[in-house]
């Protein structure tokens, strides 16, 4: 059956374009996943990976909880930038923008705690719109709205973004009136690039798909860990 993806008096559809061959290497990319990150190139997700019975979203910010107790405090999302190479001053800033944003978000109760901590069982509660729709609002990761961040706005090669590509799919995915989703989404890709873009100023696929399950953020600790250079390089 021939399924049209672009429609003639729609040309931003045939700007855009949708990938129609997913099938051929991730099974049924429109369902979600809770616990694996799969793309074309990796269908069952990271190697070597383990979820640890997490969802997707709660990989993510698993790396920032440093004591491995399930709750993420401003102290631990600051140690967590540093071993990815940030600065003092912008891991300071960072980590109070992160923590004080979605600290109430994700507390079990109502009364607020001014130590700000981020309880990951509780994260996908603090999930934005405006943004690729790659997780869905459980916290499981989508391989359909994953590969179109590609197919749709990676122009210069299929794999990989640049700086203007990644900001016009910020701008491509700004839902009506959600200024803090806006705000939000473009702090967030602005800073993945600042971490994980390579010496020609391009965003890899791979690069996106480990910041969205969290092995991006181990691999980058161990480098840095590894070259001696972890708390010397500065972002």
């Amino acid at each position: 059956m021939d399924i049209a993806t672009e429609a003639t008096k729609a040309p931003v559809t045939s700007e855009r374009k949708v990938r129609d061959d997913l099938e051929d290497k991730i099974p049924k990319p429109y369902l979600a996943r809770a616990l694996v990150a799969p793309d074309m190139e990796h269908p069952k997700g990271t190697p070597g990976h383990d979820n640890n019975g997490m969802s997707v979203l709660q990989q993510h910010v698993a790396f920032f909880d440093q004591d491995k107790d399930g709750i993420v405090y401003p102290w631990e999302t600051y140690r967590g930038l540093r071993d990815l190479g940030f600065n003092p001053f912008s891991s300071f800033f960072i980590a109070i923008l992160i923590n004080v944003a979605l600290s109430y978000l994700t507390l079990p109760g109502w009364l607020p705690n001014l130590k700000f901590p981020v309880y990951i069982d509780r994260i996908h509660k603090a999930k934005h719109g405006s943004d690729s729709e790659t997780f869905d609002t459980e916290g499981r990761f989508m391989p359909m709205n994953f590969e179109s961040i590609f197919s749709k706005y990676a122009k210069t090669y299929p794999d990989k973004l640049s700086f203007g590509e990644m900001w016009r799919m910020t701008e491509a995915n700004r839902n009506a009136y959600d200024f803090i989703g806006w705000i939000i989404a473009k702090g967030e890709w602005t800073l993945l690039y600042r971490l994980a873009k390579d010496e020609n100023g391009y965003l890899s696929k791979e690069a996106v798909r480990g910041c969205f399950d969290g092995s991006l953020f181990e691999y980058v600790a161990k480098m840095n860990k590894g070259d001696g250079r972890g708390d010397r390089k500065s972002r």
